[in-house]
């Protein structure tokens, strides 16, 4: 054990020698045996963290691992957070869980220890989409929800998303105070994990109903999918929980002509058939794809396993298939709604739009262009959903998204909601088909009138505990030795959410950046080129998000000007040196 940190050999003995279940010992004492110091020391050398979203890990025995005592523990913490916000109160919770595998397993340990706190448990007795678990906090008068789920990360990992009262996930202070309690559980004899059955209740079909009933008001285009309603849509949830209401929310909003793909309804935790479960990667619609060439689709549509997230592919001016990313889906899904409000005489001024910094600029173009405002925030669609509960009842929120392929439509939920996002991405493509156009010739037109914005998501991936200290010391450096140019043009603004401060080069001015900290850099080019670098709070990566823009003087000239940005984007990024 020599090579074991004392702090790490430390946890070690007391999940050994502590309130733990034979079988966790049994697997501890074997990597113990085995002297896999190096995976020792990954479970152990930390208290896997309690963020600002909830926990997200890698699941085995552990003190940094998802298992039923780190799962009891954050349950514990939220629980007593709970009881101290809203005493005397009787509190109510709901909970879903997806397809993961164990995903079914810590929902059942998270609503025992709920039950066992005392509190009312609504429980998804089934696997169900994390924007209906959303929906749910807020139709049925919760205090909180909880989401077991890892998202789109690979198999080996699984996570706890807790929501607040709105339905969206806890923003300041209430973040920060969940943490606390939850730090404050040292001990697995602080947890409760003896189910009171009499304080859990079981959900099925009629949440559905409501949820469908809702989003399916919201369609802005009925006659348009009528006379459309035989547009071919191919859909997969890719192993996941979109299998439970994506179909039907196609149905609902009017569409015949739905294919699944088979090889990829059933749920399962091990995704089979793809590398990883994310809709981002080309590789997980390998076989979406394959079905839309077969039967020449107008439309195809992949949902991540928690159905918080979609991807979709569209046939260019070649007839060929090619994926659009998080910001083109974005963009077109709010350039459509925009339109399509704005046709129907329903926009007064009072309607507004959220993205986030690292999201596409064209889309405050085209807000500006339709009188509607445009707000950004940080990374993370929580504060999308609590700007929604600041201006609700005052403003009306028309849809509003992210880069990572996620969006929403209409104020029900208060989280990325693949559901609805499927739906209206299907009825934005009725919408143009009807009037003689494809979803690619909207885009591009789109960028003939607002200008053309690329961008590129790059991902580095550090492992461990030596990766989050290398992650840390790449943004020192940015922090403390920033580019003086980036692709060919010299960085005019530095912008630092850490310190909430915006510097202008040139002058030495300083600005307050009036939103939270949060660990992002964003350089800020003359020509306007905007790259950020964010290391990412879910995985052991450190992202940069390049946007650039040129200009599409007409749609005959989009390869060539797509090509010059992607040079554009390539040196930018060798400027970087990643």
């Amino acid at each position: 054990m020599q090579q074991l940190e004392p702090s790490v050999l430390e946890r070690v003995n007391t999940w050994l020698q502590g309130n733990y279940d034979p079988e966790t010992k049994q697997q501890i004492q074997k990597l113990v045996d085995e002297q896999s110091f190096t995976e020792l020391t990954d479970s152990f050398y930390k208290d896997l963290e309690f963020g600002t979203g909830g926990l997200r890990g890698i699941m085995g025995p552990g003190s940094n691992r998802i298992n039923k005592y780190t799962i009891g523990a954050a349950t514990q913490g939220l629980a007593n957070f709970l009881k101290n916000t809203y005493p005397g109160e009787k509190i109510k919770v709901a909970i879903a869980h997806d397809s993961r595998n164990n995903s079914d397993y810590f929902a059942k340990i998270t609503a025992e220890v709920f039950s066992a706190n005392d509190i009312h448990v609504y429980f998804f007795s089934e696997l169900r989409p994390t924007p209906e678990l959303s929906f749910a906090v807020r139709q049925l008068g919760c205090k909180s929800g909880v989401m077991l789920t890892a998202s789109h990360n690979p198999k080996e990992y699984n996570g706890y998303k807790a929501y607040g009262a709105d339905g969206g996930q806890f923003v300041s202070p209430d973040d920060k105070k969940v943490m606390e309690e939850v730090a404050k559980i040292t001990s697995v004899d602080d947890v409760k994990f003896t189910a009171v059955e009499a304080n859990i209740e079981y959900l099925g079909e009629e949440i559905d109903e409501k949820y469908l009933n809702c989003i399916t008001q919201l369609s802005v285009s009925p006659d348009a999918i009528q006379r459309q309603k035989d547009l071919k849509i191919v859909f997969s949830p890719i192993h996941g929980t979109g299998i439970t209401l994506v179909p039907k929310a196609l149905e609902r909003f009017g569409f015949t002509n739905v294919t699944l793909v088979e090889e990829q309804i059933k749920p399962d935790g091990n995704f089979p058939t793809v590398v990883y479960p994310n809709p981002e990667e080309k590789e997980a619609l390998t076989l979406a794809l394959q079905k839309g060439k077969e039967i020449d689709a107008d439309l195809i549509l992949a949902t991540d396993p928690d159905a918080d997230r979609v991807g979709i592919a569209v046939k260019n001016n070649e007839g060929e298939f090619i994926l659009l990313n998080g910001n083109q889906t974005g963009s077109l899904l709010i350039n459509y709604l925009l339109t399509a409000w704005e046709e129907k005489g329903k926009l007064t001024g009072n309607e507004y739009i959220v993205k986030t910094i690292v999201t596409s600029y064209i889309i405050d173009a085209i807000a500006a262009s339709k009188n509607v405002e445009c707000y950004n925030t940080l990374t993370g669609f929580k504060y999308i959903g609590e700007l929604m509960t600041k201006f609700e009842g005052k403003k009306t929120f028309i849809g509003g998204g992210e880069e990572s392929y996620g969006y929403l439509i209409g104020e029900f939920v208060r989280d990325k909601d693949a559901v609805v996002s499927a739906a209206f991405i299907a009825e934005m493509t009725a919408f143009y088909k009807d009037k003689g156009s494809s979803l690619f010739e909207a885009l591009l037109e789109m960028y003939e009138k607002y200008g053309f914005y690329k961008e590129k998501l790059v991902s580095v991936t550090k492992k461990g505990k030596s990766g989050a200290e290398e992650i840390k010391a790449m943004m020192e450096r940015f922090r403390s030795n920033p580019p003086a140019s980036l692709g060919g043009s010299k960085v005019a603004k530095l912008k630092d959410y850490e310190l909430r401060k915006e510097t202008d080069i040139a002058s030495g001015a300083v600005s307050e950046i009036d939103l939270p900290k949060s660990d992002v850099l964003q350089f800020v080019t003359e020509d306007g080129s905007i790259i950020s670098a964010r290391p990412s709070g879910t995985e052991p990566k450190i992202k940069f998000y390049c946007s650039v823009k040129g200009s599409l003087p007409n749609v005959s000239a989009y390869k060539t000007a797509d090509q010059e940005l992607e040079q554009k984007v390539n040196a930018i990024m060798s400027d970087l040196e990643v």
